[in-house]
């Protein structure tokens, strides 16, 4: 076993994943293997960021914070404009810009 879980239920359209029971949009489809791992690497750590300014009771590292989350959710196209409606050009540009910010904190 290699402890990997496997991929979450997506919809019929692919445009959503369930889990427990609830609907979340996808992650693009589109985005190369590397820059989507990046792109979860950054929201992961902003993630945990919000934890740690709650903890520390600082509310502008957290709003700092979730503005991450937010960007990187954005760049993966889970949230924002909706990827399946988006042009390929314009998908590319959502992602890359994301995946440059990422890589200029570090990811």
């Amino acid at each position: 076993m290699t402890g990997e879980k496997p991929p979450p239920e997506r919809t019929p359209d692919g445009h959503h994943v369930v889990i427990d029971g609830r609907r979340w949009r996808a992650t693009d489809p589109e985005i190369p293997e590397a820059d989507a791992a990046r792109l979860r690497r950054w929201l992961m750590a902003a993630r945990r960021d919000v934890g740690a300014a709650r903890k520390a009771e600082d509310p502008d590292a957290e709003r700092a914070a979730r503005d991450r989350v937010h960007a990187a959710k954005t760049a993966l196209g889970e949230r924002g404009p909706v990827w399946w409606e988006q042009s390929v050009e314009e998908r590319r540009a959502r992602w890359s810009s994301g995946v440059s910010r990422a890589a200029g904190e570090g990811f």
